[in-house]
């Protein structure tokens, strides 16, 4: 982490403190956004200020994250155990229809699934996951299936297109500031080792909740 971004902790601790200030008093748990806008930035040619990343957050995102398994069949108990919010085997994966597929996608946040089965998966699936940005993750026969779950749980997508600028969620009202400044501080990392250069040279950086508008940080 560059210390310029070490130095951010405190702006976004009071950028996020009013956002939360100004909010709208809705009745549901309102997300907390990071956005990142680029200057000077082509998107179409620099490659690097495109993402469609996977992003773990240290501190979690505050809420269930549903994760579904696509296993072998002798697995799927395993995976329920460990805490997935749905099992599927190799057997009831060809079995599935459009209409469930759709079921299936609108339901879970991510879609893990054993490598050799990626090709059925990706047949049956992927029509219903792609428009949703929800893409079936590939994992190893070897993988940890317990510990896979745990990951994506605190997992966030971090997407853009071709627009010179990106967003994600880095947790929910009810997590604590210092929760939510970590948070940020990771993804914040993370943008910066990607693009390779300093961050604060090149983006503007925001916060919001679901309500409230952005807030610069500064």
């Amino acid at each position: 982490m560059s210390s310029s971004l070490n130095e951010l902790r405190e702006p976004l601790k009071n950028a996020i403190q009013l956002a939360l200030q100004v909010k709208r008093p809705w009745k549901y748990v309102q997300s907390i956004e990071l956005i990142l806008t680029f200057r000077g930035v082509d998107v179409k040619k620099q490659q690097e200020f495109r993402f469609r990343d996977t992003v773990f957050l240290p501190k979690g995102v505050g809420k269930d994250i549903k994760v579904c398994v696509v296993t072998d069949d002798a697995m799927v108990q395993k995976a329920i155990e460990a805490g997935a919010f749905m099992g599927i085997g190799k057997s009831d994966l060809a079995k599935i229809d459009k209409k469930n597929a759709k079921k299936i996608a609108n339901r879970c946040d991510w879609i893990l699934v054993k490598s050799d089965l990626m090709g059925v998966a990706g047949r049956v699936l992927g029509p219903a996951l792609g428009p949703r940005g929800k893409a079936p993750i590939p994992f190893p026969p070897t993988a940890d299936i317990p510990q896979l779950i745990t990951r994506y749980k605190n997992a966030i997508r971090l997407h853009s297109k071709e627009q010179p600028w990106v967003g994600c969620k880095i947790g929910v009202e009810k997590m604590s500031i210092d929760e939510l400044v970590e948070n940020a501080i990771h993804v914040l990392s993370y943008v910066e080792e990607k693009i390779k250069r300093p961050l604060l040279t090149v983006a503007k950086i925001y916060v919001k909740t679901t309500s409230s508008p952005a807030i610069e940080v500064v």
